[in-house]
Protein backbone atom coordinates (compact mmCIF):
# COMPACT_ATOMS: atom_id res chain seq x y z
CA UNK A 1 0.00 0.00 0.00
CA UNK A 2 2.96 2.33 0.69
CA UNK A 3 4.39 1.72 -2.76
CA UNK A 4 1.01 2.24 -4.42
CA UNK A 5 0.88 5.73 -2.88
CA UNK A 6 4.42 6.29 -4.20
CA UNK A 7 3.10 5.44 -7.68
CA UNK A 8 0.25 7.94 -7.29
CA UNK A 9 -2.39 5.21 -6.98
CA UNK A 10 -4.95 4.29 -4.33
CA UNK A 11 -3.68 1.83 -1.66
CA UNK A 12 -5.68 -1.14 -2.94
CA UNK A 13 -3.65 -1.28 -6.16
CA UNK A 14 -0.59 -2.22 -4.11
CA UNK A 15 -2.51 -5.11 -2.58
CA UNK A 16 -3.69 -6.31 -5.99
CA UNK A 17 -0.11 -6.23 -7.30
CA UNK A 18 1.17 -8.15 -4.27
CA UNK A 19 -1.44 -10.87 -4.69
CA UNK A 20 -1.30 -11.42 -8.45
CA UNK A 21 2.48 -11.15 -8.68
CA UNK A 22 3.37 -13.98 -6.32
CA UNK A 23 0.57 -16.27 -7.52
CA UNK A 24 1.43 -16.03 -11.21
CA UNK A 25 5.21 -15.96 -10.80
CA UNK A 26 5.24 -19.26 -8.88
CA UNK A 27 4.00 -21.07 -12.03
CA UNK A 28 6.92 -19.94 -14.22
CA UNK A 29 9.85 -19.16 -11.93
CA UNK A 30 13.33 -20.68 -11.83
CA UNK A 31 14.21 -18.92 -8.55
CA UNK A 32 12.80 -20.41 -5.35
CA UNK A 33 13.42 -17.23 -3.39
CA UNK A 34 12.22 -14.28 -5.47
CA UNK A 35 9.01 -12.57 -4.40
CA UNK A 36 7.21 -10.52 -7.07
CA UNK A 37 5.25 -7.44 -6.13
CA UNK A 38 5.28 -3.64 -6.04
CA UNK A 39 8.76 -2.23 -5.36
CA UNK A 40 10.11 1.24 -4.67
CA UNK A 41 11.97 2.07 -7.90
CA UNK A 42 9.32 0.68 -10.26
CA UNK A 43 6.61 2.45 -8.25
CA UNK A 44 8.54 5.71 -8.60
CA UNK A 45 8.86 5.13 -12.35
CA UNK A 46 5.15 4.33 -12.64
CA UNK A 47 4.32 7.54 -10.76
CA UNK A 48 6.58 9.55 -13.08
CA UNK A 49 4.94 8.04 -16.18
CA UNK A 50 1.47 8.76 -14.81
CA UNK A 51 2.38 12.39 -14.02
CA UNK A 52 3.91 13.03 -17.45
CA UNK A 53 1.14 11.37 -19.45
CA UNK A 54 -1.57 13.19 -17.51
CA UNK A 55 0.24 16.50 -18.00
CA UNK A 56 0.77 15.83 -21.72
CA UNK A 57 -2.86 14.83 -22.34
CA UNK A 58 -4.49 17.31 -19.95
CA UNK A 59 -5.78 14.48 -17.70
CA UNK A 60 -7.44 12.60 -20.54
CA UNK A 61 -6.44 9.29 -18.93
CA UNK A 62 -6.81 8.42 -15.23
CA UNK A 63 -3.85 7.20 -13.16
CA UNK A 64 -5.08 3.56 -12.87
CA UNK A 65 -5.67 3.35 -16.64
CA UNK A 66 -2.13 4.59 -17.37
CA UNK A 67 -0.59 2.30 -14.73
CA UNK A 68 -2.35 -0.84 -15.99
CA UNK A 69 -1.47 -0.09 -19.64
CA UNK A 70 2.16 0.51 -18.67
CA UNK A 71 2.34 -2.79 -16.79
CA UNK A 72 0.73 -4.70 -19.67
CA UNK A 73 3.05 -3.27 -22.33
CA UNK A 74 6.21 -3.68 -20.22
CA UNK A 75 5.16 -7.25 -19.41
CA UNK A 76 4.57 -8.01 -23.08
CA UNK A 77 8.01 -6.68 -24.03
CA UNK A 78 9.73 -8.72 -21.29
CA UNK A 79 7.77 -11.79 -22.39
CA UNK A 80 8.88 -11.24 -25.98
CA UNK A 81 12.54 -10.89 -24.94
CA UNK A 82 12.28 -14.17 -23.01
CA UNK A 83 10.54 -16.03 -25.85
CA UNK A 84 13.22 -14.86 -28.31
CA UNK A 85 15.92 -16.11 -25.90
CA UNK A 86 17.59 -12.71 -25.60
CA UNK A 87 18.06 -12.88 -21.85
CA UNK A 88 21.83 -13.15 -22.34
CA UNK A 89 21.84 -9.41 -23.07
CA UNK A 90 21.29 -8.79 -19.36
CA UNK A 91 24.76 -10.22 -18.66
CA UNK A 92 26.31 -7.16 -20.33
CA UNK A 93 24.69 -4.61 -18.02
CA UNK A 94 27.46 -3.58 -15.58
CA UNK A 95 26.96 -3.43 -11.82
CA UNK A 96 27.91 0.27 -11.47
CA UNK A 97 25.13 1.23 -13.87
CA UNK A 98 22.56 -0.74 -11.88
CA UNK A 99 23.86 0.46 -8.52
CA UNK A 100 24.05 4.08 -9.69
CA UNK A 101 20.46 4.50 -10.80
CA UNK A 102 19.21 2.42 -7.83
CA UNK A 103 21.08 4.69 -5.41
CA UNK A 104 19.85 7.84 -7.15
CA UNK A 105 16.29 6.48 -7.18
CA UNK A 106 16.47 5.61 -3.47
CA UNK A 107 17.56 9.16 -2.62
CA UNK A 108 14.79 10.58 -4.82
CA UNK A 109 12.17 8.36 -3.16
CA UNK A 110 13.35 9.15 0.38
CA UNK A 111 13.38 12.90 -0.25
CA UNK A 112 9.94 12.71 -1.86
CA UNK A 113 8.52 11.07 1.29
CA UNK A 114 9.81 13.75 3.69
CA UNK A 115 6.77 16.06 3.24
CA UNK A 116 4.36 13.22 4.11
CA UNK A 117 6.55 12.17 7.01
CA UNK A 118 6.34 15.66 8.53
CA UNK A 119 2.81 16.60 7.41
CA UNK A 120 3.97 19.34 5.01
CA UNK A 121 1.24 19.44 2.35
CA UNK A 122 2.21 22.34 0.10
CA UNK A 123 5.06 20.67 -1.79
CA UNK A 124 4.58 19.00 -5.20
CA UNK A 125 6.74 15.87 -5.34
CA UNK A 126 5.60 14.13 -8.53
CA UNK A 127 8.12 14.30 -11.38
CA UNK A 128 10.17 17.00 -9.63
CA UNK A 129 13.95 16.50 -9.19
CA UNK A 130 14.96 15.42 -5.70
CA UNK A 131 17.02 18.53 -5.01
CA UNK A 132 14.04 20.82 -5.72
CA UNK A 133 11.77 18.77 -3.46
CA UNK A 134 14.37 18.95 -0.67
CA UNK A 135 14.77 22.73 -1.01
CA UNK A 136 10.99 23.25 -0.99
CA UNK A 137 10.63 20.92 2.00
CA UNK A 138 13.21 22.82 4.06
CA UNK A 139 11.60 26.11 3.07
CA UNK A 140 8.17 24.94 4.33
CA UNK A 141 9.37 22.91 7.31
CA UNK A 142 7.77 25.43 9.65
CA UNK A 143 4.34 24.29 8.46
CA UNK A 144 4.88 20.70 9.70
CA UNK A 145 1.87 19.20 11.50
CA UNK A 146 1.16 16.47 14.05
CA UNK A 147 1.92 13.86 11.37
CA UNK A 148 5.58 14.41 12.29
CA UNK A 149 4.99 12.84 15.73
CA UNK A 150 3.88 9.60 14.08
CA UNK A 151 6.41 9.68 11.24
CA UNK A 152 9.52 10.48 13.28
CA UNK A 153 8.54 8.00 16.00
CA UNK A 154 8.13 5.26 13.40
CA UNK A 155 11.44 6.09 11.70
CA UNK A 156 13.36 6.18 15.00
CA UNK A 157 11.82 2.87 16.10
CA UNK A 158 12.65 1.14 12.79
CA UNK A 159 16.32 2.15 12.92
CA UNK A 160 16.65 1.46 16.66
CA UNK A 161 15.21 -2.05 16.35
CA UNK A 162 17.37 -2.87 13.33
CA UNK A 163 20.53 -1.62 15.06
CA UNK A 164 19.77 -3.61 18.20
CA UNK A 165 19.12 -6.88 16.37
CA UNK A 166 22.21 -6.40 14.20
CA UNK A 167 24.29 -5.98 17.36
CA UNK A 168 22.70 -8.86 19.32
CA UNK A 169 24.12 -11.75 17.23
CA UNK A 170 27.63 -10.27 17.48
CA UNK A 171 27.37 -10.51 21.26
CA UNK A 172 25.28 -13.71 21.42
CA UNK A 173 25.80 -15.74 18.19
CA UNK A 174 23.12 -18.30 19.07
CA UNK A 175 20.45 -15.62 18.77
CA UNK A 176 21.24 -14.90 15.08
CA UNK A 177 18.16 -16.58 13.56
CA UNK A 178 15.76 -15.25 16.19
CA UNK A 179 17.27 -11.77 15.83
CA UNK A 180 16.79 -11.85 12.05
CA UNK A 181 13.08 -12.62 12.23
CA UNK A 182 12.54 -10.21 15.13
CA UNK A 183 14.10 -7.48 12.97
CA UNK A 184 11.99 -8.52 9.99
CA UNK A 185 8.68 -7.86 11.77
CA UNK A 186 9.66 -4.34 12.86
CA UNK A 187 7.75 -2.67 10.01
CA UNK A 188 4.58 -4.64 10.74
CA UNK A 189 4.91 -3.97 14.46
CA UNK A 190 5.29 -0.21 14.10
CA UNK A 191 2.34 -0.02 11.67
CA UNK A 192 0.12 -2.04 14.04
CA UNK A 193 1.02 0.04 17.10
CA UNK A 194 0.58 3.39 15.35
CA UNK A 195 -2.67 2.25 13.72
CA UNK A 196 -4.07 1.35 17.15
CA UNK A 197 -2.90 4.70 18.51
CA UNK A 198 -4.48 6.49 15.56
CA UNK A 199 -7.79 4.66 16.04
CA UNK A 200 -7.96 5.43 19.76
CA UNK A 201 -6.97 9.07 19.34
CA UNK A 202 -9.03 9.93 16.25
CA UNK A 203 -12.15 8.02 17.21
CA UNK A 204 -13.80 11.12 18.71
CA UNK A 205 -12.91 13.46 15.82
CA UNK A 206 -15.08 14.50 12.89
CA UNK A 207 -13.75 12.55 9.85
CA UNK A 208 -13.48 15.83 7.94
CA UNK A 209 -11.26 17.38 10.62
CA UNK A 210 -8.69 14.71 11.47
CA UNK A 211 -5.52 16.43 12.77
CA UNK A 212 -3.30 13.94 10.94
CA UNK A 213 -3.44 12.31 7.50
CA UNK A 214 -4.58 8.67 7.54
CA UNK A 215 -5.07 6.11 4.80
CA UNK A 216 -8.90 6.29 4.89
CA UNK A 217 -11.16 3.90 3.01
CA UNK A 218 -9.57 0.92 1.25
CA UNK A 219 -12.22 -0.92 -0.81
CA UNK A 220 -12.86 -4.53 0.12
CA UNK A 221 -12.22 -7.21 -2.51
CA UNK A 222 -11.26 -6.78 -6.16
CA UNK A 223 -13.07 -3.66 -7.38
CA UNK A 224 -11.11 -3.04 -10.57
CA UNK A 225 -11.31 -6.29 -12.50
CA UNK A 226 -11.26 -6.02 -16.31
CA UNK A 227 -8.99 -5.80 -19.29
CA UNK A 228 -6.52 -2.88 -19.44
CA UNK A 229 -7.24 0.02 -21.77
CA UNK A 230 -4.79 -0.30 -24.68
CA UNK A 231 -5.99 2.64 -26.72
CA UNK A 232 -3.38 3.38 -29.44
CA UNK A 233 -3.40 7.05 -28.46
CA UNK A 234 -2.57 6.16 -24.84
CA UNK A 235 0.26 3.90 -25.98
CA UNK A 236 1.60 6.70 -28.19
CA UNK A 237 1.40 9.16 -25.28
CA UNK A 238 3.55 6.94 -23.05
CA UNK A 239 5.82 5.66 -25.84
CA UNK A 240 8.86 7.69 -24.82
CA UNK A 241 8.60 6.35 -21.26
CA UNK A 242 8.57 2.66 -22.21
CA UNK A 243 12.31 1.93 -22.75
CA UNK A 244 13.41 3.01 -19.28
CA UNK A 245 10.35 1.37 -17.66
CA UNK A 246 11.23 -1.96 -19.27
CA UNK A 247 14.89 -1.59 -18.24
CA UNK A 248 13.96 -0.91 -14.61
CA UNK A 249 11.45 -3.79 -14.57
CA UNK A 250 13.74 -6.48 -15.92
CA UNK A 251 17.00 -5.19 -14.45
CA UNK A 252 15.84 -5.18 -10.85
CA UNK A 253 14.28 -8.61 -11.16
CA UNK A 254 17.21 -10.36 -12.86
CA UNK A 255 19.73 -8.74 -10.50
CA UNK A 256 17.82 -10.01 -7.44
CA UNK A 257 17.25 -13.49 -8.89
CA UNK A 258 20.93 -13.90 -9.79
CA UNK A 259 22.10 -12.60 -6.39
CA UNK A 260 20.02 -15.10 -4.42
CA UNK A 261 20.87 -17.88 -6.87
CA UNK A 262 24.56 -17.35 -6.11
CA UNK A 263 23.83 -17.06 -2.38
CA UNK A 264 21.90 -20.34 -2.24
CA UNK A 265 23.93 -22.24 -4.84
CA UNK A 266 21.55 -22.60 -7.76
CA UNK A 267 21.30 -21.08 -11.22
CA UNK A 268 18.44 -19.18 -12.73
CA UNK A 269 17.39 -19.14 -16.37
CA UNK A 270 17.24 -15.46 -17.41
CA UNK A 271 14.95 -16.22 -20.36
CA UNK A 272 12.49 -18.12 -18.18
CA UNK A 273 12.61 -15.35 -15.56
CA UNK A 274 11.77 -12.75 -18.22
CA UNK A 275 8.86 -14.90 -19.36
CA UNK A 276 7.73 -15.16 -15.72
CA UNK A 277 7.68 -11.41 -15.06
CA UNK A 278 6.21 -10.87 -18.53
CA UNK A 279 3.22 -13.13 -17.83
CA UNK A 280 2.88 -11.64 -14.33
CA UNK A 281 2.61 -8.12 -15.72
CA UNK A 282 0.21 -8.77 -18.55
CA UNK A 283 -2.11 -10.87 -16.37
CA UNK A 284 -1.87 -8.56 -13.32
CA UNK A 285 -3.62 -5.53 -14.86
CA UNK A 286 -6.73 -7.66 -15.41
CA UNK A 287 -7.00 -7.78 -11.59
CA UNK A 288 -6.19 -4.10 -11.12
CA UNK A 289 -2.46 -4.56 -10.50
CA UNK A 290 0.25 -2.20 -11.69
CA UNK A 291 3.84 -3.06 -12.70
CA UNK A 292 5.47 -5.59 -10.36
CA UNK A 293 8.97 -7.04 -10.26
CA UNK A 294 11.33 -8.74 -7.81
CA UNK A 295 11.48 -7.27 -4.30
CA UNK A 296 14.87 -7.44 -2.57
CA UNK A 297 13.60 -7.15 1.02
CA UNK A 298 10.78 -9.68 0.68
CA UNK A 299 13.04 -12.05 -1.25
CA UNK A 300 15.64 -11.85 1.54
CA UNK A 301 12.99 -12.79 4.11
CA UNK A 302 11.86 -15.81 2.09
CA UNK A 303 15.44 -16.94 1.52
CA UNK A 304 16.30 -16.69 5.23
CA UNK A 305 13.10 -18.54 6.11
CA UNK A 306 14.40 -21.52 4.12
CA UNK A 307 11.78 -21.81 1.37
CA UNK A 308 12.23 -24.83 -0.90
CA UNK A 309 10.31 -23.88 -4.06
CA UNK A 310 8.53 -20.96 -5.78
CA UNK A 311 5.27 -22.38 -4.42
CA UNK A 312 6.09 -20.54 -1.18
CA UNK A 313 4.78 -17.47 -3.00
CA UNK A 314 1.29 -18.93 -2.79
CA UNK A 315 1.41 -18.64 1.01
CA UNK A 316 2.16 -14.93 0.60
CA UNK A 317 -0.63 -14.59 -1.95
CA UNK A 318 -3.17 -16.23 0.33
CA UNK A 319 -2.27 -13.91 3.22
CA UNK A 320 -2.64 -10.86 0.97
CA UNK A 321 -5.97 -12.20 -0.32
CA UNK A 322 -7.24 -12.55 3.25
CA UNK A 323 -6.14 -8.98 3.95
CA UNK A 324 -7.99 -7.69 0.86
CA UNK A 325 -11.25 -9.18 2.11
CA UNK A 326 -10.92 -9.10 5.90
CA UNK A 327 -8.64 -6.25 7.01
CA UNK A 328 -9.63 -3.25 4.91
CA UNK A 329 -11.57 -1.74 7.80
CA UNK A 330 -8.39 -1.70 9.89
CA UNK A 331 -6.36 -0.14 7.07
CA UNK A 332 -8.56 2.96 7.30
CA UNK A 333 -6.68 4.15 10.43
CA UNK A 334 -3.09 3.68 9.24
CA UNK A 335 -1.23 7.03 9.49
CA UNK A 336 0.27 8.07 6.15
CA UNK A 337 3.33 9.40 8.01
CA UNK A 338 4.01 5.88 9.28
CA UNK A 339 3.83 4.50 5.74
CA UNK A 340 6.30 7.18 4.62
CA UNK A 341 8.65 6.15 7.42
CA UNK A 342 8.48 2.54 6.23
CA UNK A 343 9.31 3.60 2.65
CA UNK A 344 12.24 5.79 3.72
CA UNK A 345 13.60 3.02 5.92
CA UNK A 346 13.26 0.44 3.13
CA UNK A 347 14.82 2.42 0.29
CA UNK A 348 17.96 3.35 2.23
CA UNK A 349 19.01 -0.29 1.84
CA UNK A 350 19.23 0.37 -1.92
CA UNK A 351 21.95 2.99 -1.46
CA UNK A 352 25.41 1.65 -2.29
CA UNK A 353 27.75 1.33 0.70
CA UNK A 354 31.23 2.92 0.83
CA UNK A 355 32.69 -0.59 0.61
CA UNK A 356 30.87 -1.15 -2.69
CA UNK A 357 32.14 2.14 -4.08
CA UNK A 358 35.69 1.24 -3.05
CA UNK A 359 35.36 -2.03 -4.97
CA UNK A 360 34.24 -0.12 -8.05
CA UNK A 361 37.32 2.09 -7.72
CA UNK A 362 39.66 -0.91 -7.33
CA UNK A 363 38.26 -2.62 -10.42
CA UNK A 364 38.54 0.55 -12.49
CA UNK A 365 38.18 4.22 -11.48
CA UNK A 366 35.87 4.64 -14.49
CA UNK A 367 33.40 2.28 -12.77
CA UNK A 368 33.16 4.68 -9.84
CA UNK A 369 32.61 7.70 -12.08
CA UNK A 370 29.86 5.85 -14.00
CA UNK A 371 28.15 5.21 -10.66
CA UNK A 372 28.61 8.83 -9.57
CA UNK A 373 27.27 10.21 -12.85
CA UNK A 374 24.15 8.01 -12.61
CA UNK A 375 23.47 9.18 -9.04
CA UNK A 376 23.98 12.89 -9.72
CA UNK A 377 21.91 12.91 -12.92
CA UNK A 378 19.09 10.98 -11.21
CA UNK A 379 19.00 13.32 -8.20
CA UNK A 380 19.24 16.54 -10.22
CA UNK A 381 17.01 15.55 -13.17
CA UNK A 382 15.05 12.27 -13.47
CA UNK A 383 15.41 8.51 -13.03
CA UNK A 384 15.18 8.07 -16.82
CA UNK A 385 18.12 10.39 -17.43
CA UNK A 386 20.08 8.55 -14.73
CA UNK A 387 19.50 5.20 -16.44
CA UNK A 388 20.46 6.52 -19.89
CA UNK A 389 23.54 8.28 -18.48
CA UNK A 390 24.87 5.10 -16.86
CA UNK A 391 24.17 3.09 -20.02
Amino acid sequence: MSYASLAGLAPEYGLYSSFVGVMIYALFATSKDVTIGPVAVMSLQTGNVIARVMEKTNNEWSAPVIASALAFICGSICFGIGILRLGWLVEFIPTPAVSGFMTGSAITIAVGQLPKLMGVKTIPTNANPAYKVLIDFLRHLGTAKLDAAFGLTALFFLYAVRSFFQWLPTRYPKTARVAFFAAVIRSAFVIIVLTIASRIWLGSYNPKKYPISILLTVPRGFRHLGQPNLDPKLIADMGSELPVSVIVLLLEHIAIAKSFGRLNNYKINPNQELIAIGVTNFVGPCFGAYAATGSFSRTAIKSKAGVRSPAAGWATGIVVLIAIYALTGVFYWIPNAALSAVIIHAVFDLIASPRTLYKFWLVNPLEFFIWLAAVLVTVFTTVENGVYTSV
